[in-house]
């Protein structure tokens, strides 16, 4: 049994800092580096693909909405081609600086109100989906179990991969409790570390309802941005590998 552990990196922009990139590269697997459009600059993105290299940590894209202010999380209206070229713009930027340091990218996470926009609309999902394509089909793209992205990735001809979270509460239905909900992130270690041992081993997580909800997961994320992000990656990695879970980068494990 393997996992792999992603988190969302590269998130400081000019002086401004966020995240604990350094601290969760010691545990994680995979990195979802931020293009600059929700997130990241020019200098955090060689930086962040530079710190990844050295830890043996895969590199991916991760695009969001041009929407720093926002960090990302807010649901903006564009067309389809509109959403295939911000995409293609951005996974384009990525690959080239880390072309510059050695590095060819693994995989595709979109980020925020992209991402979750794209888990339940078919069109964009299928916009994203082309621009990957369309990119670099040996990309794995990530989205939500059972999500149109992944339905759409898969119809594109991509290798997908479903992601769960071990650290935010979901839904009846599958989907993420909302970020504006408390108690939608979930800080308990311990509780964290549970929950993630439980999705990979029986393929379940308990929603808020307390509904048992089916959810296959090929990769796990923790958020960078989270408070003590860095002890709480040591603690799940020790966690999953306790439970004879190995924890393996996407390319290794799909």
């Amino acid at each position: 049994m393997q996992i792999d552990l992603n988190a969302d990196l590269g998130e400081s922009f000019g002086p401004w800092r966020m995240g604990q990139d350094e601290a969760l590269m010691t545990s994680i697997t995979s990195a979802n580096v931020a293009c600059g459009f929700h997130a990241g600059d020019p200098s955090v993105m060689r930086a962040t693909i530079r710190l990844a290299k050295q830890h043996g940590v895969a590199v991916g894209a991760h695009p969001g909405f041009p929407d720093l202010v926002g960090f990302g999380r807010r649901e903006m209206r564009l067309s389809t081609a509109e959403v295939e070229d911000l995409v293609l713009y951005q996974l384009a930027a990525i690959a080239g600086v880390a072309g510059a340091e050695g590095v060819r990218l693994q995989h595709v996470k979109a980020h925020g109100a992209l991402y979750n926009m794209a888990a339940r609309d078919a069109a964009l999902a299928r916009a994203i989906a082309r621009a990957v394509a369309t990119f670099d089909r040996t990309l794995i793209l990530l989205g939500l179990p059972n999500s149109a992205l992944l339905h759409e990735g898969h119809a594109a001809g991509l290798r997908i991969a479903a992601e769960v979270f071990a650290d935010r509460t979901y839904e009846a239905d599958g989907s993420l409790t909302p970020r504006r909900t408390p108690g939608s992130v979930i800080h308990d270690p311990a509780r964290v570390v549970e929950r993630a041992v439980a999705m990979i081993t029986s393929n379940q997580v308990t929603a808020t309802d307390g509904r048992v909800v089916s959810l296959r997961g090929d990769t796990i994320c923790l958020h960078g941005d989270t408070p003590a992000a860095g002890e709480l990656g040591h603690q799940l990695r020790a966690g999953l590998e306790s439970a004879g879970i190995r924890v393996a980068a996407l390319a290794t494990t799909l």
